[in-house]
């Protein structure tokens, strides 16, 4: 339907010189359209709103704890007192930042973070990858199933129970692996008190702690790969080998790159209760990352402003390696993550 707008004489100095008027079946289409988007909206919550009630609690939870706490970011720029509160403390601009930089532990607490980021990147990324696809090669269900939840149990064992274990099983007197190397006639090995074992001492228990729960979003990337690409394959005469290679790992890529992509936005990020359990005098000078670093600086010592300008600039670094991570995914032709 189409409508003409005779345009009165005082408004033709803003529209122009016009010959009739001006059609506005454009402008109807366009609100049409936007009503019949927001009804289809509306209807389709309507029809999946017991789907959205769940979602409120985890909404919730980013809402009170990740998002509300951003307000206390501005003590990283505050001398902040406990007695004057947040408000009230003075500030102090970039102080914080600049004894940060100028520390004499932190040129070697962003190496180590930056080289521990790097080998689990390297070597706990595609442990998951490679296990999913074992485990999806797997025809018996019941041992398939039995597989997976041995493999998911570590996931649910805290660090510290974990660290313990690790401790006592490299003992240089009573430990497993010590007592192993005694029977072979090899010297004892104090491996928590040497620095060149403990990044290896770190990636190894992180892969088997968490491979296992880490194929959980692989597995479910692999059920939804149409059999009929496999079926094809087949026929063409693709072996085993050939069918993961050139169906399975191309129809994951996309899930595989927005995981890697999220990782790389947590080089920075090192998790704190492995680090700190594994971590002693010993071996300090590798195993000081930033999260030990904030906790033995900022926290111990009652510096709480140095300690949220270290969370602060480990979260920018985060963000900036996110951005161009995802900014190269798309360059290549990936979807990214937004």
């Amino acid at each position: 339907m189409s409508y003409m707008y005779v345009i009165p004489d005082r408004l033709k100095p803003v529209f122009g010189s016009t010959k009739g008027g001006i059609n506005i079946t454009m402008h109807l289409a366009s609100t049409n359209d936007t009503l019949r988007r927001s009804n289809y909206l509306i209807k389709y919550i309507k029809r999946k709103k017991y789907l959205y009630l769940l979602l409120i609690p985890c909404i919730a939870y980013f809402i009170i704890f990740h998002y509300v706490p951003m307000y206390g970011v501005i003590i990283a720029f505050k001398d902040f007192k406990f007695s004057k509160g947040i408000i009230k403390s003075p500030w102090i601009g970039l102080d914080n930042f600049l004894f940060m930089f100028n520390s004499r532990d932190f040129h070697k607490v962003f190496l180590n973070s930056i080289i521990l980021s790097t080998l689990r990147i390297l070597f706990n990324f595609p442990a998951p990858i490679v296990l999913a696809i074992i485990l999806n090669e797997i025809r018996h269900d019941k041992y398939k199933r039995i597989c997976q939840t041995i493999v998911y149990l570590p996931h649910f064992i805290s660090w510290a129970v974990i660290g313990s274990m690790i401790i006592n099983f490299l003992s240089p007197t009573w430990g497993v692996v010590n007592y192993i190397l005694k029977s072979l006639n090899f010297e004892p090995i104090a491996f928590m008190g040497k620095k060149e074992y403990f990044r290896t001492i770190v990636v190894l228990s992180n892969i088997w702690k968490e491979t296992g729960w880490g194929t959980i979003l692989y597995l479910a990337a692999i059920s939804n790969i149409n059999i009929e690409l496999f079926e094809a394959s087949i026929v063409d005469g693709a072996n085993r080998w050939h069918r993961i290679v050139y169906v399975l790992l191309p129809s994951i890529r996309g899930t595989i790159i927005a995981l890697l992509i999220l990782n790389i936005g947590r080089m920075m990020t090192n998790g704190f209760e492995q680090i700190f359990i594994l971590q002693n005098s010993m071996n300090l000078d590798v195993s000081e990352v930033f999260e030990t670093f904030t906790y033995r600086i900022g926290l111990l010592s009652g510096r709480f402003s140095f300690a949220t300008a270290v969370g602060l600039f480990t979260s920018s670094i985060g963000m900036i390696l996110l951005v161009i991570s995802n900014k190269l995914a798309r360059l290549f032709g990936e979807e990214g993550i937004y």
